[in-house]
């Protein structure tokens, strides 16, 4: 039988089009709250409501992964668990490329003592991560590079208010088995309540030699570290996935795509072939495709029209 594949365009409140127990597993990117590029829809976190609604229609043992910021991770986790999940773990996708998010408060301290900067140069300011030449970019010409004059301006030169960041945190959470049940008593009953750790085994590098005290052929069991790039750090042993750069379909402006890669092992995780996943908050569609490549069922729901379009139309190249 083909697995359902369904997607709405509307707000996933209630999630009235989905029967009770009807649903493996949950794999979504929602809003973090923290007015993300000053986007409307990343105002708030969500109504706790919605995790309410994907307990109702998960089966039992289920697991669910949810994307989320440093910031505001525990008021998250809060509203998740208040509603009867079971906090499992929390997954972090680390990256190199973070974007610092700071201010040279050096050059503040000048304009509150009344004292313009002076100005050493100039440099091209680019906005963008497409790879690729010039028109890949938006280019926001020449800005002025300056340095503090003030005493105080210069004893804080260099100073600000933020580190890179370098990870995003993936909430994972279960929905309790049911009352009673074994762990294999309710894999047989619901076909939930385990992870899918050998679909999921990272392959031993070319010339390596296993590991532990009983290896396995198909290579390590994967972490709660998921990498962009190789750190060169000695322990580059976990899954390597890259960011998605900007405008890499050219189609696709959501500014938080999910790279297909890591939503292919995180559905690998959680799922098993036939499972039906639920994203409540799908935008352009990442879980869905990596759902398709996978054999699995998907529903997903989108209220922005826009993302809504740009998913059908990921979904139809990707059929």
């Amino acid at each position: 039988m083909k697995n359902k594949f369904k997607i709405y365009l509307k707000d996933c409140s209630g999630l009235e089009e989905i029967e009770s127990s009807s649903v493996d597993a949950v794999i979504t990117d929602p809003p973090y709250g923290i007015s993300f590029q000053n986007n409307r829809w990343d105002k708030a976190l969500p109504d706790r409501k919605i995790w309410a609604d994907c307990l109702r229609v998960l089966k039992p043992g289920s697991f669910v992964l949810v994307f989320s910021s440093v910031r505001l991770l525990h008021r998250l986790m809060a509203d998740i668990e208040d509603t009867g999940f079971i906090i499992k773990d929390i997954l972090f996708w680390a990256f190199l490329n973070g974007m610092p998010k700071s201010r040279n408060v050096a050059l503040e301290i000048d304009a509150e003592s009344g004292i313009e900067s002076k100005v050493i140069g100039k440099y091209s300011y680019v906005q963008g991560y497409k790879k690729g030449g010039a028109d890949s970019y938006k280019n926001q010409g020449e800005k002025l590079k300056y340095e503090p004059v003030s005493g105080s301006g210069k004893k804080y030169k260099g100073a600000g208010l933020g580190i890179k960041p370098a990870y995003e945190p993936i909430i994972m959470v279960q929905k309790p088995m049911e009352t009673k049940l074994t762990v294999a008593q309710n894999v047989i009953k619901f076909g939930t309540g385990a992870l899918n750790i050998d679909a999921t085994r990272i392959p031993y590098a070319r010339g390596e030699k296993k590991v532990g005290h009983n290896p396995h052929p198909g290579g390590r069991v994967t972490s709660n570290i998921l990498r962009t790039d190789e750190f060169g750090d000695g322990y580059d042993k976990f899954f390597l996935v890259p960011k998605v750069r900007q405008h890499t379909e050219e189609y696709n402006y959501h500014p938080t795509i999910k790279p297909v890669d890591l939503m292919l092992h995180l559905t690998k995780l959680i799922t098993f072939e036939n499972h039906l996943v639920l994203d409540p908050f799908m935008g352009t569609g990442s879980t869905g495709l990596a759902c398709i490549d996978l054999n699995r069922g998907f529903i997903g729901y989108e209220n922005d029209p826009g993302y809504f379009k740009i998913a059908k139309k990921r979904f139809k190249e990707k059929s």
